[in-house]
């Protein structure tokens, strides 16, 4: 048998690149060669970053839940009432309901303070009370479909709580 061999040193380095060279394009060459070509864009300055806080220097935050500020120092004098309404957060019906009553009261009642949620709210709750002990309506633990709470005619809640604030 005949044993071909190849020489290879006879082809030089570079005519065997150039023989093989293609144009390859890549998304950094491409990006390079933009560069050179346009104007360079100024770069805005980067945004300083804030130091953080110790867990005992944070400041206190707002809760997105929290829809009413916080009640005015109470005089004595003045016999305003404050009713305060707690509802769960997990549930847009809980929210619709009170905001209604809120706006209830507060058209119907002339010196009432309404706050909403002024505390985390416990999970399944719909409850309004007076500020400091009296439960116009409590519904605690609820769990969905929230039954006992749809099935409120929320009209007549609100004339008994006007009712008992009287």
């Amino acid at each position: 048998m005949a044993e071909l061999t190849l020489d290879f040193s006879l082809l030089e380095p570079e005519t065997a690149s150039e023989n093989h060279k293609t144009t390859r394009v890549t998304r950094s060459s491409t990006r390079q060669t933009t560069q050179l070509t346009t104007k360079p864009v100024a770069q805005p300055a980067p945004k300083t970053k804030k130091a953080k806080l110790s867990s005992k220097e944070k400041p206190e935050s707002k809760s997105k839940t929290t829809e009413a500020p916080p009640p005015p120092p109470s005089e004595g004098g003045n016999g305003s009432k404050t009713v305060v309404i707690e509802h769960c957060t997990q549930c847009k019906q809980f929210k619709i309901r009170a905001v209604k009553v809120k706006n209830d009261l507060e058209s119907a009642v002339s010196d009432i303070n309404v706050l909403v949620n002024p505390e985390k709210p416990r999970r399944g709750c719909f409850e309004v009370r007076e500020e400091g002990g009296k439960k116009f309506i409590s519904l605690l633990d609820m769990k969905r479909p929230f039954a006992p709470m749809k099935a409120l005619d929320m009209d007549a809640v609100i004339s008994d709580i006007i009712d008992q604030i009287k």
